[in-house]
C-alpha cells in the first residue's frame, strides 16, 4: 500500500475509549439490530435519489413539461448526490458521524417536503438538486459500519449495510410507480420524507457516537482528497471501474420507463415493477462482502463485472427476438447486471476502505463521487442512445461501458 505524507492527516485525534464513543475497530462485529437499523437507514436515504424515475410521465404530464426538460429531475438529483458526497461526506472524518446522520435526515426530509409542494417544474428541479446533496446521508452510515466491524469481517457487515441500501435503490422504483399511479407523484415525495424522519429516529437511539479522525480544518480536509487520489493507484482502478460500471446501469433504469411506454403502452407501475427484478441482486452484497474477506476485492470485483458485461450483453438480442420475449429479456438481464453491480460495488468499497483508514470517509467520497457522476452521466447518455438510435443504443451503451470497467480491472 503507498502511504500518504505525514503531512496529509495530521495529529488525528485517538481518545481514550468509552462506552458511548467509538475510537476504534472493536474485536468483535455489531450487534445484528445495529446492522439492521444502518441498513434501513441507508436504504431509505438512498431511496429518495430514485423515486422520480418511474414518475416521471406523471411528473411531466402535471406540470406541463416536454420529456427532455422532465428528465432533468433525475440528472440534478444524481448530480447533487455526487456534489455532495464530494463536498460533505468527507466531514464524516472531522466530526462526530452520528451527528452528521441526524442532521441530515431532518434536512432530507425537508427538500423532499418541498419536492411534494412543488408547483412548477423550476422548484421541481431545485428541491431535486437539494434531495440530492442530503440524501449523501448513506455515505455516512457506509463508513460507520466500516468502522463498527472488526478487519477480518468488514466486507461481511458493510455488504449487510449495503444490501439494504441497494434494495433502497431497486424497491424505490416498485413503490414510487405503485404510490404514483394511485395517489400521484406528490404524494410518494410526502411519504418519502415520512420514512426518512422515523429512520432518523431510530438511528437517533441505535447509534454510538465516533471519533473524529481529524482535526483538518475543512478547506484542507478537501485538499487532502487529491492527495488520496494521487497516492493511492488501487483507488483510482477502482474509481474508474465502478464509474464506467455506472454509466450502464443508470443508462438502462434511466430510459426504461420511457421505452416501456412508447413500445409497449406501460404505465409507472410497470416500470416500478422491475425493481424486483433488480432487488434479487442486492442479495449479493454480504456474499460479495464475504468472499472479498477471503478471497480478496480485486478477484471478486472482475468476477462481478463480468456477470454485468453478461447482462447488459443480453439485452443486445432483443433485435432477434420477437416482440413477446421483450420483457422476459429484461427480467434476465436486470438480474445478472444488478448482481454484478452490486457485488463489484461492495468489493470496491472493502478495498478502499483498507488503503488508508483514518481517511474512511474520503475514500468513500471519492469512490461514490465517481459513481455517481457515471450515474449522472449514464442517464444523460442513456437518454440521447434511446432518441436518437432506440434501445438497442442503450443496450450497447451500457455494454461497451461495462467492458471497458472489466478492462480496467484486468490490468
Amino acid at each position: 500500500m503507498v502511504k500518504l505524507r505525514s503531512t496529509s492527516f495530521p495529529d488525528a485525534p485517538m481518545s481514550t475509549p468509552s462506552l458511548s464513543t467509538i475510537t476504534a475497530a472493536p474485536s468483535a462485529a455489531p450487534a445484528p439490530s445495529l446492522v439492521l437499523a444502518m441498513a434501513a437507514g441507508a436504504g431509505f436515504s438512498v431511496a429518495s435519489l430514485y423515486y422520480s424515475q418511474p414518475m416521471l410521465g406523471l411528473i411531466a404530464q402535471d406540470l406541463g413539461a416536454g420529456e427532455r426538460a422532465v428528465g432533468l429531475v433525475p440528472t440534478l438529483t444524481q448530480l447533487g448526490y455526487a456534489l455532495g458526497i464530494l463536498l460533505l461526506a468527507p466531514l464524516g472524518d472531522r466530526f462526530d458521524r452520528r451527528n452528521l446522520i441526524l442532521l441530515k435526515s431532518v434536512l432530507l426530509a425537508l427538500a423532499l417536503g418541498a419536492a411534494a409542494f412543488a408547483g412548477q417544474l423550476p422548484g421541481l428541479l431545485v428541491a431535486s438538486l437539494l434531495v440530492g446533496l442530503m440524501a449523501t446521508l448513506a455515505q455516512d452510515i457506509v463508513p460507520a459500519a466500516a468502522v463498527l466491524a472488526p478487519d477480518a469481517q468488514r466486507g461481511q457487515v458493510v455488504g449487510r449495510v449495503m444490501t439494504g441500501l441497494l434494495l433502497g435503490i431497486l424497491l424505490s422504483r416498485v413503490v414510487s410507480g405503485v404510490v404514483a399511479e394511485a395517489w400521484g407523484w406528490r404524494v410518494q415525495f410526502g411519504l418519502a420524507a415520512l420514512s426518512v424522519l422515523a429512520m432518523g429516529a431510530v438511528m437517533a437511539r441505535a447509534l454510538p457516537h465516533f471519533a473524529a479522525t481529524s482535526t483538518l480544518r475543512y478547506p484542507a480536509l478537501l485538499g487532502s482528497l487529491l492527495a488520496l487520489w494521487r497516492e493511492q493507484p488501487q483507488l483510482r482502478r477502482a474509481v474508474a471501474s465502478q464509474s464506467l460500471l455506472a454509466v450502464g446501469f443508470s443508462a438502462f433504469w434511466s430510459t426504461l420507463a420511457l421505452m416501456l411506454h412508447a413500445r409497449l403502452g406501460l404505465g409507472s407501475a410497470a416500470a416500478g415493477a422491475f425493481g424486483i427484478a433488480g432487488a434479487a441482486g442486492a442479495l449479493a452484497a454480504p456474499v460479495a462482502g464475504r468472499f472479498a474477506d477471503r478471497l480478496g476485492s480485486p478477484a471478486v470485483a472482475r468476477l462481478a463485472i463480468a456477470v454485468a458485461l453478461a447482462g447488459f450483453a443480453l439485452l443486445l438480442a432483443e433485435s432477434w427476438l420477437p416482440a413477446a420475449a421483450l420483457l422476459p429479456l429484461l427480467v434476465v438481464s436486470a438480474l445478472l447486471f444488478d448482481f454484478g453491480f452490486q457485488s463489484a460495488l461492495v468489493a470496491h468499497q472493502t478495498l478502499v476502505y483498507g488503503l488508508v483508514p483514518p481517511a474512511r470517509s474520503r475514500l468513500n467520497a471519492l469512490l461514490f463521487t465517481g459513481m455517481f457522476i457515471g450515474m449522472a452521466g449514464g442517464g444523460a447518455l442513456g437518454s440521447l442512445a434511446l432518441a436518437q438510435w432506440g434501445w438497442q443504443g442503450v443496450a450497447w451503451l451500457a455494454t461497451i461501458c461495462a467492458g471497458g470497467s472489466l478492462l480496467i480491472r484486468l490490468r
